[in-house]
């Protein structure tokens, strides 16, 4: 019997919980704190970005190429070997 109260008890809590949490989210006093502040935020970005210093670029032509061989010699990895010379 105390089991089963217990275990309403603790639904009860949580559906309310829940009730009052979407209840203040929905909320239209809420909807106008939150739209204030993005609001807010904006001008103040807006302010920040209009003090910021523009600096110039010196990135020019700071690339060198290399010439690299046209025909490469490459090495070649005997890897199964190595591993058929291990196990012996």
């Amino acid at each position: 019997m105390f089991k089963e109260l217990k275990y309403l008890l603790y639904i009860v809590i949580i559906l309310f919980f829940i009730f009052l949490t979407s209840k203040h989210y929905f909320s239209d006093l809420n909807k106008k704190n939150s739209y204030r502040s993005l609001n807010y935020l904006d001008r103040k970005i807006e302010k920040y970005s209009s003090k910021l210093i523009f600096l110039k670029s010196d990135t020019n032509n700071i690339i060198e190429y290399v010439e690299t061989k046209k025909n490469p010699q490459k090495k070649r990895y005997y890897f199964w070997n190595l591993i058929l010379n291990d196990e012996k």
